[in-house]
Protein backbone atom coordinates (compact mmCIF):
# COMPACT_ATOMS: atom_id res chain seq x y z
CA UNK A 1 0.00 0.00 0.00
CA UNK A 2 1.06 3.24 0.64
CA UNK A 3 3.16 4.78 2.97
CA UNK A 4 3.02 7.54 5.31
CA UNK A 5 4.61 11.20 6.05
CA UNK A 6 3.59 13.62 4.31
CA UNK A 7 -0.41 13.75 3.09
CA UNK A 8 -0.44 14.91 -0.33
CA UNK A 9 1.66 11.68 -1.79
CA UNK A 10 0.05 8.99 -0.17
CA UNK A 11 2.36 6.94 2.03
CA UNK A 12 1.97 4.64 1.90
CA UNK A 13 2.53 6.77 -0.33
CA UNK A 14 0.56 8.33 -2.62
CA UNK A 15 2.25 6.14 -4.02
CA UNK A 16 1.48 7.12 -1.14
CA UNK A 17 3.18 5.60 -0.87
CA UNK A 18 1.42 7.11 -0.83
CA UNK A 19 4.14 8.86 -0.63
CA UNK A 20 2.66 9.71 0.74
CA UNK A 21 4.16 10.72 -0.37
CA UNK A 22 4.24 11.02 2.44
CA UNK A 23 3.15 12.10 5.27
CA UNK A 24 3.53 9.60 7.60
CA UNK A 25 2.08 8.63 10.58
CA UNK A 26 4.94 8.77 12.80
CA UNK A 27 3.46 10.08 15.41
CA UNK A 28 1.74 8.77 18.60
CA UNK A 29 -0.13 8.70 21.38
CA UNK A 30 -1.45 11.27 23.43
CA UNK A 31 -2.00 11.27 27.22
CA UNK A 32 -5.69 11.80 26.41
CA UNK A 33 -6.31 9.77 23.69
CA UNK A 34 -4.69 6.92 24.78
CA UNK A 35 -4.51 6.70 28.35
CA UNK A 36 -1.01 6.27 28.84
CA UNK A 37 1.92 7.57 30.35
CA UNK A 38 5.16 8.94 28.29
CA UNK A 39 8.52 8.58 29.75
CA UNK A 40 11.83 10.01 27.93
CA UNK A 41 13.86 7.65 26.57
CA UNK A 42 17.69 8.61 24.67
CA UNK A 43 18.72 7.45 21.51
CA UNK A 44 15.89 8.67 19.00
CA UNK A 45 16.20 9.80 15.60
CA UNK A 46 19.10 12.20 14.76
CA UNK A 47 19.95 12.26 18.41
CA UNK A 48 17.21 13.67 19.99
CA UNK A 49 15.12 12.81 22.87
CA UNK A 50 11.67 11.26 21.83
CA UNK A 51 8.92 10.37 24.56
CA UNK A 52 8.63 6.27 24.91
CA UNK A 53 5.24 5.06 24.92
CA UNK A 54 3.89 3.22 27.77
CA UNK A 55 1.81 0.22 28.26
CA UNK A 56 -1.79 0.44 28.93
CA UNK A 57 -2.87 -1.15 32.14
CA UNK A 58 -3.59 -4.81 32.07
CA UNK A 59 -7.22 -4.85 33.39
CA UNK A 60 -9.57 -3.55 30.99
CA UNK A 61 -11.30 -0.63 32.72
CA UNK A 62 -14.76 -0.79 33.75
CA UNK A 63 -16.27 1.85 31.85
CA UNK A 64 -15.26 -0.23 28.47
CA UNK A 65 -16.31 -3.38 29.85
CA UNK A 66 -19.24 -3.52 27.59
CA UNK A 67 -17.82 -2.83 24.47
CA UNK A 68 -15.11 -5.91 25.15
CA UNK A 69 -18.51 -8.19 26.15
CA UNK A 70 -19.86 -7.67 22.63
CA UNK A 71 -20.99 -10.65 20.42
CA UNK A 72 -20.11 -10.52 16.79
CA UNK A 73 -22.71 -11.83 14.89
CA UNK A 74 -20.85 -13.00 11.27
CA UNK A 75 -22.74 -12.99 8.37
CA UNK A 76 -22.40 -13.80 5.24
CA UNK A 77 -20.59 -11.84 2.31
CA UNK A 78 -18.55 -10.56 -0.23
CA UNK A 79 -17.87 -14.11 -1.76
CA UNK A 80 -16.77 -16.70 0.75
CA UNK A 81 -16.32 -14.25 3.46
CA UNK A 82 -17.67 -13.56 6.52
CA UNK A 83 -18.80 -10.18 8.22
CA UNK A 84 -19.63 -8.16 11.13
CA UNK A 85 -19.70 -4.76 13.09
CA UNK A 86 -19.15 -3.78 16.60
CA UNK A 87 -18.53 -0.71 18.45
CA UNK A 88 -16.02 1.10 19.81
CA UNK A 89 -16.07 5.01 22.13
CA UNK A 90 -15.45 7.62 19.72
CA UNK A 91 -13.44 9.20 22.38
CA UNK A 92 -11.92 6.52 24.88
CA UNK A 93 -10.87 9.16 27.55
CA UNK A 94 -14.68 9.66 27.67
CA UNK A 95 -16.26 6.30 26.43
CA UNK A 96 -19.53 7.64 27.66
CA UNK A 97 -19.82 10.50 24.79
CA UNK A 98 -20.57 8.26 22.23
CA UNK A 99 -19.71 5.09 20.12
CA UNK A 100 -18.25 4.40 16.23
CA UNK A 101 -19.34 1.37 14.74
CA UNK A 102 -16.34 -0.46 12.75
CA UNK A 103 -16.74 -2.99 10.04
CA UNK A 104 -14.27 -6.52 9.72
CA UNK A 105 -14.01 -9.30 7.46
CA UNK A 106 -12.40 -12.57 7.50
CA UNK A 107 -12.36 -16.08 5.76
CA UNK A 108 -12.89 -18.88 8.24
CA UNK A 109 -9.89 -21.19 8.41
CA UNK A 110 -10.02 -24.19 6.21
CA UNK A 111 -8.40 -27.48 5.59
CA UNK A 112 -10.60 -29.07 8.39
CA UNK A 113 -8.22 -28.31 10.54
CA UNK A 114 -8.57 -26.32 14.17
CA UNK A 115 -7.62 -22.71 13.43
CA UNK A 116 -4.99 -21.10 15.67
CA UNK A 117 -6.98 -17.93 16.26
CA UNK A 118 -7.21 -15.15 14.23
CA UNK A 119 -4.36 -13.09 11.95
CA UNK A 120 -5.42 -9.28 11.83
CA UNK A 121 -4.06 -8.41 8.52
CA UNK A 122 -3.30 -4.34 7.38
CA UNK A 123 -1.89 -3.02 4.29
CA UNK A 124 -1.31 0.64 5.45
CA UNK A 125 -2.11 3.89 4.06
CA UNK A 126 -2.65 4.84 6.52
CA UNK A 127 -6.07 4.93 4.58
CA UNK A 128 -6.13 1.40 2.71
CA UNK A 129 -8.90 -0.83 3.28
CA UNK A 130 -8.15 -4.03 5.24
CA UNK A 131 -11.31 -5.54 4.67
CA UNK A 132 -10.83 -5.12 0.32
CA UNK A 133 -6.83 -5.94 0.57
CA UNK A 134 -7.89 -9.28 2.29
CA UNK A 135 -10.55 -9.92 -0.37
CA UNK A 136 -8.47 -9.43 -3.11
CA UNK A 137 -5.28 -11.14 -1.89
CA UNK A 138 -6.87 -13.84 0.19
CA UNK A 139 -5.47 -16.60 -2.72
CA UNK A 140 -1.63 -15.06 -2.37
CA UNK A 141 -1.49 -15.77 1.31
CA UNK A 142 0.27 -19.45 2.03
CA UNK A 143 -2.20 -22.38 2.48
CA UNK A 144 -0.27 -22.97 5.70
CA UNK A 145 -1.68 -19.81 7.03
CA UNK A 146 -5.05 -20.02 5.33
CA UNK A 147 -5.58 -23.68 6.61
CA UNK A 148 -4.49 -22.17 10.25
CA UNK A 149 -5.83 -19.05 11.42
CA UNK A 150 -8.95 -16.97 10.65
CA UNK A 151 -7.87 -14.19 8.34
CA UNK A 152 -9.67 -11.35 9.63
CA UNK A 153 -9.55 -7.63 7.94
CA UNK A 154 -10.71 -4.99 10.26
CA UNK A 155 -10.98 -1.30 8.35
CA UNK A 156 -9.68 1.21 11.06
CA UNK A 157 -11.60 3.97 12.59
CA UNK A 158 -12.17 6.63 9.57
CA UNK A 159 -11.09 3.87 6.84
CA UNK A 160 -13.14 2.02 4.10
CA UNK A 161 -16.15 0.95 5.44
CA UNK A 162 -15.55 2.11 8.87
CA UNK A 163 -16.99 5.77 9.26
CA UNK A 164 -15.27 6.46 6.42
CA UNK A 165 -13.90 10.13 6.16
CA UNK A 166 -15.36 12.22 3.49
CA UNK A 167 -13.57 15.09 1.55
CA UNK A 168 -13.66 16.71 -2.03
CA UNK A 169 -16.01 15.20 -4.72
CA UNK A 170 -14.15 13.32 -7.82
CA UNK A 171 -13.93 16.63 -10.03
CA UNK A 172 -12.49 18.85 -7.26
CA UNK A 173 -9.96 15.81 -6.46
CA UNK A 174 -9.28 15.96 -10.09
CA UNK A 175 -8.34 19.63 -9.09
CA UNK A 176 -6.52 19.55 -5.95
CA UNK A 177 -4.39 16.48 -7.25
CA UNK A 178 -3.50 18.77 -10.50
CA UNK A 179 -2.51 21.88 -7.99
CA UNK A 180 0.85 23.19 -8.41
CA UNK A 181 3.50 21.50 -5.68
CA UNK A 182 6.54 23.59 -6.96
CA UNK A 183 5.11 26.79 -6.91
CA UNK A 184 7.92 29.47 -8.32
CA UNK A 185 6.29 32.39 -7.38
CA UNK A 186 3.80 34.28 -4.58
CA UNK A 187 0.59 33.61 -6.64
CA UNK A 188 1.63 30.13 -7.31
CA UNK A 189 2.28 29.19 -3.42
CA UNK A 190 -1.27 31.28 -2.60
CA UNK A 191 -2.67 29.09 -5.00
CA UNK A 192 -1.20 26.09 -3.56
CA UNK A 193 -2.16 27.30 0.28
CA UNK A 194 -5.48 28.03 -0.70
CA UNK A 195 -6.16 24.44 -2.23
CA UNK A 196 -4.87 22.89 0.77
CA UNK A 197 -7.23 24.81 2.47
CA UNK A 198 -10.08 23.88 0.40
CA UNK A 199 -9.12 20.47 0.81
CA UNK A 200 -9.15 20.93 4.86
CA UNK A 201 -12.34 22.56 4.76
CA UNK A 202 -14.21 19.94 3.07
CA UNK A 203 -13.20 17.38 4.97
CA UNK A 204 -14.58 19.11 8.52
CA UNK A 205 -17.53 20.25 6.60
CA UNK A 206 -18.42 16.35 5.10
CA UNK A 207 -16.64 14.35 7.63
CA UNK A 208 -18.04 16.58 10.92
CA UNK A 209 -16.10 16.02 14.51
CA UNK A 210 -15.50 12.34 14.67
CA UNK A 211 -12.24 13.73 12.74
CA UNK A 212 -10.60 14.13 15.63
CA UNK A 213 -10.66 10.92 16.77
CA UNK A 214 -9.33 8.90 14.04
CA UNK A 215 -5.81 8.69 15.46
CA UNK A 216 -3.56 5.27 15.36
CA UNK A 217 -3.59 5.09 18.84
CA UNK A 218 -7.19 5.12 18.75
CA UNK A 219 -7.08 2.38 16.54
CA UNK A 220 -4.75 0.25 17.84
CA UNK A 221 -7.37 0.59 20.61
CA UNK A 222 -10.25 -0.54 18.60
CA UNK A 223 -7.88 -3.98 17.36
CA UNK A 224 -7.66 -4.89 21.15
CA UNK A 225 -11.30 -4.77 21.61
CA UNK A 226 -11.56 -6.84 18.23
CA UNK A 227 -8.90 -9.92 19.53
CA UNK A 228 -11.13 -10.04 22.88
CA UNK A 229 -14.57 -9.99 20.89
CA UNK A 230 -13.00 -13.12 18.18
CA UNK A 231 -11.68 -15.18 21.31
CA UNK A 232 -8.30 -14.70 20.89
CA UNK A 233 -5.71 -13.74 24.36
CA UNK A 234 -3.18 -12.67 21.93
CA UNK A 235 -3.15 -10.44 19.09
CA UNK A 236 -1.77 -12.27 15.63
CA UNK A 237 -0.96 -9.97 13.16
CA UNK A 238 0.59 -8.64 9.84
CA UNK A 239 1.13 -5.04 8.79
CA UNK A 240 2.28 -3.46 5.89
CA UNK A 241 3.77 0.26 5.79
CA UNK A 242 1.58 2.11 7.92
CA UNK A 243 0.14 -0.81 9.07
CA UNK A 244 3.76 -1.88 10.82
CA UNK A 245 3.02 1.71 12.91
CA UNK A 246 -0.63 0.54 13.71
CA UNK A 247 1.10 -2.50 14.81
CA UNK A 248 4.25 -1.29 16.69
CA UNK A 249 1.31 1.06 18.40
CA UNK A 250 -0.90 -1.65 19.80
CA UNK A 251 2.36 -3.51 20.62
CA UNK A 252 3.56 -0.43 22.73
CA UNK A 253 0.10 -0.30 24.78
CA UNK A 254 -0.49 -4.01 25.07
CA UNK A 255 3.08 -6.32 25.27
CA UNK A 256 1.69 -8.91 27.04
CA UNK A 257 -1.15 -9.63 24.74
CA UNK A 258 0.71 -9.38 21.68
CA UNK A 259 1.05 -12.93 19.95
CA UNK A 260 3.09 -13.74 16.43
CA UNK A 261 3.15 -9.88 14.71
CA UNK A 262 5.47 -9.25 11.71
CA UNK A 263 5.85 -5.49 10.63
CA UNK A 264 6.81 -5.20 7.12
CA UNK A 265 7.88 -1.67 5.31
CA UNK A 266 8.67 -0.13 8.98
CA UNK A 267 7.54 2.95 9.95
CA UNK A 268 10.24 4.68 12.83
CA UNK A 269 8.01 6.66 15.61
CA UNK A 270 10.70 8.49 16.52
CA UNK A 271 10.66 10.51 13.90
CA UNK A 272 8.78 13.97 14.00
CA UNK A 273 6.86 15.18 10.60
CA UNK A 274 10.30 17.07 8.77
CA UNK A 275 12.44 14.57 9.95
CA UNK A 276 10.08 11.73 8.46
CA UNK A 277 9.12 13.83 5.19
CA UNK A 278 13.05 14.29 4.70
CA UNK A 279 13.93 10.57 5.50
CA UNK A 280 11.16 9.72 2.76
CA UNK A 281 12.31 11.84 0.21
CA UNK A 282 16.03 10.02 0.75
CA UNK A 283 14.34 6.51 -0.26
CA UNK A 284 12.47 7.78 -3.04
CA UNK A 285 15.89 9.28 -4.97
CA UNK A 286 17.51 5.72 -3.65
CA UNK A 287 14.39 4.35 -5.37
CA UNK A 288 14.92 6.76 -8.43
CA UNK A 289 18.13 5.78 -9.09
CA UNK A 290 17.90 2.06 -9.01
CA UNK A 291 15.10 3.02 -11.57
CA UNK A 292 17.31 4.66 -13.91
CA UNK A 293 20.24 2.79 -13.66
CA UNK A 294 18.27 -0.44 -14.97
CA UNK A 295 16.25 1.77 -17.06
CA UNK A 296 19.34 3.02 -19.39
CA UNK A 297 20.21 -0.57 -20.01
CA UNK A 298 16.80 -1.20 -22.13
CA UNK A 299 16.41 -0.29 -25.81
CA UNK A 300 13.30 1.31 -24.89
CA UNK A 301 14.68 3.44 -22.04
CA UNK A 302 13.80 6.72 -23.30
CA UNK A 303 15.90 8.49 -20.48
CA UNK A 304 19.48 8.20 -22.40
CA UNK A 305 22.28 5.79 -22.17
CA UNK A 306 23.40 6.78 -18.45
CA UNK A 307 22.04 6.67 -14.47
CA UNK A 308 22.93 11.27 -14.91
CA UNK A 309 21.21 11.47 -18.32
CA UNK A 310 17.73 10.03 -17.06
CA UNK A 311 17.92 12.27 -14.02
CA UNK A 312 18.69 15.08 -16.61
CA UNK A 313 15.85 14.19 -18.85
CA UNK A 314 12.81 13.31 -16.28
CA UNK A 315 13.71 16.92 -14.66
CA UNK A 316 13.63 18.53 -18.20
CA UNK A 317 10.42 16.80 -18.41
CA UNK A 318 8.95 18.16 -15.28
CA UNK A 319 9.93 21.61 -16.22
CA UNK A 320 8.22 21.47 -19.94
CA UNK A 321 5.18 20.08 -17.75
CA UNK A 322 5.26 22.39 -15.19
CA UNK A 323 5.28 25.43 -18.35
CA UNK A 324 2.00 22.91 -20.46
CA UNK A 325 0.76 20.61 -19.29
CA UNK A 326 0.12 17.63 -21.81
CA UNK A 327 -2.92 16.33 -23.40
CA UNK A 328 -4.67 12.89 -22.74
CA UNK A 329 -7.18 10.48 -24.12
CA UNK A 330 -9.49 11.58 -21.14
CA UNK A 331 -9.49 14.57 -21.56
CA UNK A 332 -7.70 15.82 -18.90
CA UNK A 333 -4.17 17.84 -18.79
CA UNK A 334 -1.20 16.26 -17.15
CA UNK A 335 0.70 18.09 -14.89
CA UNK A 336 3.70 18.24 -13.72
CA UNK A 337 2.21 17.44 -10.39
CA UNK A 338 0.39 14.46 -11.69
CA UNK A 339 2.89 12.91 -13.66
CA UNK A 340 5.59 13.37 -10.25
CA UNK A 341 2.62 11.04 -8.36
CA UNK A 342 2.83 8.88 -11.54
CA UNK A 343 6.72 8.41 -11.50
CA UNK A 344 6.24 7.64 -7.42
CA UNK A 345 3.44 5.06 -7.78
CA UNK A 346 5.84 3.24 -10.17
CA UNK A 347 8.77 3.53 -7.90
CA UNK A 348 6.93 1.31 -5.02
CA UNK A 349 7.25 -1.84 -7.46
CA UNK A 350 9.88 -2.62 -9.52
CA UNK A 351 7.62 -4.82 -11.94
CA UNK A 352 5.84 -1.11 -12.73
CA UNK A 353 9.30 -0.14 -14.16
CA UNK A 354 8.11 -1.31 -17.93
CA UNK A 355 4.85 0.42 -17.71
CA UNK A 356 7.01 3.84 -16.52
CA UNK A 357 9.73 3.41 -19.42
CA UNK A 358 6.51 3.22 -21.73
CA UNK A 359 4.93 6.31 -20.05
CA UNK A 360 8.11 8.32 -20.23
CA UNK A 361 8.22 7.40 -23.42
CA UNK A 362 4.83 8.52 -24.44
CA UNK A 363 4.65 11.67 -22.71
CA UNK A 364 8.02 12.70 -24.50
CA UNK A 365 6.35 12.13 -27.41
CA UNK A 366 3.59 14.50 -26.54
CA UNK A 367 0.74 11.95 -25.04
CA UNK A 368 0.72 12.18 -21.02
CA UNK A 369 -2.34 9.25 -21.19
CA UNK A 370 -0.20 6.74 -19.77
CA UNK A 371 1.58 8.64 -17.07
CA UNK A 372 -1.51 9.99 -16.14
CA UNK A 373 -2.99 6.47 -15.42
CA UNK A 374 0.02 5.85 -12.87
CA UNK A 375 -1.35 8.95 -11.10
CA UNK A 376 -4.72 7.77 -11.11
CA UNK A 377 -3.40 3.98 -9.51
CA UNK A 378 -1.61 6.12 -7.12
CA UNK A 379 -4.52 8.36 -5.99
CA UNK A 380 -6.73 5.78 -6.55
CA UNK A 381 -9.00 7.33 -8.94
CA UNK A 382 -11.71 5.08 -10.80
CA UNK A 383 -12.81 5.25 -14.01
CA UNK A 384 -15.62 7.01 -13.43
CA UNK A 385 -13.88 9.82 -12.00
CA UNK A 386 -14.48 8.86 -7.99
CA UNK A 387 -11.57 8.50 -6.08
CA UNK A 388 -11.28 5.81 -2.94
CA UNK A 389 -11.35 7.05 0.49
CA UNK A 390 -7.11 6.67 0.40
CA UNK A 391 -6.37 10.22 0.49
CA UNK A 392 -8.83 11.92 2.95
CA UNK A 393 -8.13 8.92 5.85
CA UNK A 394 -4.44 9.38 5.15
CA UNK A 395 -4.87 13.16 5.58
CA UNK A 396 -7.10 12.57 8.35
CA UNK A 397 -4.83 10.24 10.58
CA UNK A 398 -1.42 11.44 9.79
CA UNK A 399 -2.79 14.79 10.92
CA UNK A 400 -4.05 13.89 13.90
CA UNK A 401 -0.83 11.83 14.67
CA UNK A 402 2.00 14.12 14.42
CA UNK A 403 2.49 17.38 14.64
CA UNK A 404 2.50 19.25 11.12
CA UNK A 405 6.31 19.74 10.12
CA UNK A 406 5.69 23.59 8.60
CA UNK A 407 3.67 26.37 10.02
CA UNK A 408 3.62 28.06 6.97
CA UNK A 409 4.84 28.50 3.56
CA UNK A 410 8.00 30.34 4.50
CA UNK A 411 8.89 27.30 6.68
CA UNK A 412 8.79 25.27 3.50
CA UNK A 413 10.92 27.59 1.54
CA UNK A 414 13.55 27.48 4.84
CA UNK A 415 13.36 23.81 4.47
CA UNK A 416 13.83 23.58 0.19
CA UNK A 417 17.20 23.13 0.28
CA UNK A 418 17.59 19.93 2.83
CA UNK A 419 14.81 18.23 0.57
CA UNK A 420 16.54 19.08 -2.38
CA UNK A 421 19.93 17.51 -1.19
CA UNK A 422 17.93 14.64 0.31
CA UNK A 423 16.29 13.99 -3.13
CA UNK A 424 17.42 16.26 -6.26
CA UNK A 425 14.62 15.17 -8.37
CA UNK A 426 11.29 14.58 -5.80
CA UNK A 427 12.61 16.85 -2.69
CA UNK A 428 11.04 19.70 -3.55
CA UNK A 429 7.49 18.74 -4.24
CA UNK A 430 7.17 16.79 -1.60
CA UNK A 431 8.33 19.70 0.77
CA UNK A 432 5.67 21.05 -0.45
CA UNK A 433 2.95 18.52 -0.05
CA UNK A 434 4.13 18.25 3.61
CA UNK A 435 2.25 21.67 4.20
CA UNK A 436 -1.39 20.03 4.20
CA UNK A 437 -1.11 19.39 7.63
CA UNK A 438 -1.10 23.39 8.61
CA UNK A 439 -4.35 23.71 7.99
CA UNK A 440 -6.16 20.97 9.38
CA UNK A 441 -9.16 21.84 11.41
CA UNK A 442 -8.17 19.64 14.42
CA UNK A 443 -4.97 19.79 16.59
CA UNK A 444 -2.57 16.93 16.56
CA UNK A 445 -3.23 14.53 19.27
CA UNK A 446 0.15 12.71 18.63
CA UNK A 447 4.23 13.17 19.28
CA UNK A 448 7.10 11.90 18.20
CA UNK A 449 7.78 8.42 20.70
CA UNK A 450 9.71 5.17 20.17
CA UNK A 451 8.07 1.93 21.42
CA UNK A 452 9.90 -0.40 23.20
CA UNK A 453 6.85 -3.05 24.20
CA UNK A 454 8.87 -4.75 27.09
CA UNK A 455 7.78 -8.19 27.75
CA UNK A 456 6.36 -9.12 23.99
CA UNK A 457 7.32 -12.01 22.16
CA UNK A 458 9.52 -11.87 18.97
CA UNK A 459 8.52 -9.03 16.58
CA UNK A 460 9.65 -10.05 12.92
CA UNK A 461 10.31 -6.22 11.37
CA UNK A 462 10.80 -6.33 7.78
CA UNK A 463 12.86 -4.10 6.00
CA UNK A 464 13.49 -3.53 2.12
CA UNK A 465 16.81 -1.72 1.64
CA UNK A 466 15.87 0.37 -1.59
CA UNK A 467 12.24 0.76 0.31
CA UNK A 468 11.22 4.36 -1.40
CA UNK A 469 8.32 4.63 0.50
CA UNK A 470 9.44 3.17 4.01
CA UNK A 471 13.26 3.92 3.84
CA UNK A 472 15.26 0.69 5.15
CA UNK A 473 16.75 2.89 7.94
CA UNK A 474 13.43 3.14 9.29
CA UNK A 475 13.11 -0.73 9.55
CA UNK A 476 16.39 -0.36 11.64
CA UNK A 477 15.48 1.94 13.88
CA UNK A 478 12.18 0.19 14.80
CA UNK A 479 13.80 -3.02 15.39
CA UNK A 480 16.28 -1.19 17.37
CA UNK A 481 13.74 0.26 19.78
CA UNK A 482 11.94 -2.52 19.96
CA UNK A 483 12.81 -4.80 23.17
CA UNK A 484 12.05 -7.92 21.20
CA UNK A 485 12.72 -6.97 17.94
CA UNK A 486 13.83 -9.19 14.78
CA UNK A 487 15.20 -7.36 11.84
CA UNK A 488 14.78 -9.48 8.60
CA UNK A 489 16.51 -7.76 5.63
CA UNK A 490 15.57 -8.37 2.20
CA UNK A 491 18.02 -6.69 -0.24
CA UNK A 492 15.75 -5.67 -3.31
CA UNK A 493 13.44 -3.12 -4.65
CA UNK A 494 9.96 -1.73 -3.87
CA UNK A 495 7.96 -1.48 -1.20
CA UNK A 496 7.22 -4.19 1.60
CA UNK A 497 9.13 -7.66 0.80
CA UNK A 498 6.44 -10.17 2.15
CA UNK A 499 4.22 -12.11 -0.30
CA UNK A 500 6.31 -10.15 -3.34
CA UNK A 501 7.90 -13.35 -4.82
CA UNK A 502 11.32 -13.46 -2.32
CA UNK A 503 11.28 -17.47 -1.51
CA UNK A 504 13.50 -15.99 1.67
CA UNK A 505 11.35 -13.87 2.91
CA UNK A 506 8.15 -15.33 2.73
CA UNK A 507 9.23 -18.55 4.23
CA UNK A 508 10.94 -17.12 7.05
CA UNK A 509 7.66 -14.93 7.62
CA UNK A 510 5.00 -18.10 7.14
CA UNK A 511 7.68 -19.93 9.41
CA UNK A 512 7.03 -18.09 12.53
CA UNK A 513 3.47 -17.02 11.99
CA UNK A 514 2.62 -20.50 11.73
CA UNK A 515 5.13 -22.32 13.73
CA UNK A 516 6.72 -19.63 15.90
CA UNK A 517 9.95 -20.16 14.47
CA UNK A 518 12.20 -17.13 15.39
CA UNK A 519 14.39 -16.10 12.28
CA UNK A 520 16.59 -14.38 14.67
CA UNK A 521 18.23 -11.19 14.39
CA UNK A 522 20.17 -10.03 11.18
CA UNK A 523 18.80 -12.52 9.26
CA UNK A 524 19.17 -11.30 5.38
CA UNK A 525 17.70 -12.39 1.86
CA UNK A 526 18.44 -11.40 -1.46
CA UNK A 527 16.84 -10.60 -4.57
Amino acid sequence: MRAVRSTRVLPAMAAAALLLAGCSSGGGASDSSAGSAVGTEGGAAQGRTATALQPLPAAIPANLSSYYAQKLDWQSCDQGFECATFKVPLDYANPAGGDMTLSAARKPAGGGTKAQGSLLVNPGGPGGSAIEYLESSINSFDPGLRAAYNMVGLDPRGVGRSSPVVCLDGPKMDDYTATDTTPDDQKQINALVAADKEYAAACQKQSGGFLGHVSTTESARDMDVLRALVGDSRLNFLGKSYGTFLGATYAGLFPTRVGRMVLDGAIDPSLDALAGNQTQASGFEIAWSAFAKDCVTHDDCPLGRTEQQAGAEIDALFKRLDAQPLNTDSGRKLTESLATAGVIEAMYADFLWPSLRTALAAAKAGDGSALLKLSDNYYERSADGSYANLMPANTAINCLDTPAPFTGPEDVQRALPTFEKASPHFGRDMAWMALSCTYWPYKATGMPHTIRAAGAPPIVVVGTTRDPATPYVWAQALAGQLESGRLLTYDGDGHTAYQRNNACIDSAVNGYLLAGNDPGQGARCAK
